[in-house]
């Protein structure tokens, strides 16, 4: 394995000759065998060779004996449908985004759930916000992390958040953070009880957050819509409006997103 480094880049040639494998095939060429990916590529057989049983064993191509000719592997096809439901989701929810920002003049946070990290879809600050949250567009959290982990969380099987708790295990980050996984299972049955969650101080000390699940067509949980904001006396005596307007931008994304609201539903129970 080379690495060339240059002035203004560093690169690895391995990776980028896989990547030239699998950018060569296209819809006028869905196989191709060896001799014709290393006249393409001008690269020895030997070299195509090498890369391509890699690019089988995690599934990225698809070889046929029979025919002894490659063709692209359903790990792209999981991956690209990845892709595909989290821009979906970003398009429906941005205007409601707009909307329960200026409504509550509050910081406005979309998630979704990635390799098993929390992962920010999408954010609005408020403008009057004297605090400016680091929770940039693709950032990636623990997925408990506060009020959009936690929500995520509380929607999936028991077995599933236990296997995610294995390979993430609980770190405090305040003295108010959740610390045992029985305090955390608490939070995610309370979650999925009253279809909310408001967390006070467990990611920043003062900050408070309150999120919502948001749903596919299914009734799946994909999403979570949150605000953040500083938990004064006045956002207290706000808090119950605070949480409606969260938990009805949540269906009203579920909506467009073709989930059927139910008849007689409380907005925050879905």
């Amino acid at each position: 394995m080379k690495v060339l480094k240059s002035r203004n880049r560093i690169y690895n040639q391995s990776l980028e000759r896989a990547l030239q494998i699998l950018c060569a095939f296209s819809p006028e060429k869905r196989e191709l065998n060896l001799v014709e990916l290393s006249k393409m590529l001008n690269l020895p057989k030997s070299t195509v060779y090498r890369l391509c049983h890699t690019l089988v064993k995690f599934n990225f191509l698809t070889y046929k004996e029979g025919s002894n000719r490659y063709s692209l592997g359903l790990k792209l096809f999981d991956l690209g449908n990845m892709v595909s439901s989290a821009f979906s989701i970003r398009e429906a929810a941005s205007i409601h985004l707009t909307r329960l920002g200026i409504k509550t003049n509050e910081s406005v946070f979309l998630g979704i759930l990635q390799d098993n990290q929390l992962m920010y879809l999408d954010k609005r600050e408020a403008p009057e916000s004297p605090i400016l949250f680091k929770s940039e567009i693709g950032a990636r959290r623990q997925p408990y992390f506060g009020m959009l982990g936690q929500t995520l969380l509380a929607f999936l099987p028991g077995t599933e958040v236990d296997a995610i708790l294995k390979k993430n295990p609980l770190k405090p980050i305040t003295q108010s953070s959740l610390r045992t996984k029985s305090e955390l299972r608490k939070r995610l049955a309370a979650i999925r009880e009253q279809g909310f969650v408001i967390e006070k101080g467990e990611v920043i000390d003062g900050i408070a957050g309150i999120a919502a699940p948001i749903r596919n067509h299914s009734g799946q949980v994909i999403a979570s819509i949150g605000l953040r904001f500083i938990y004064t006396p006045e956002r207290k005596r706000k808090e119950k409006a605070l949480i409606e307007e969260v938990c009805e931008t949540a269906m009203r994304i579920s909506e467009d997103l073709g989930y059927e609201r139910r008849e007689n539903a409380v907005s925050s129970g879905f």
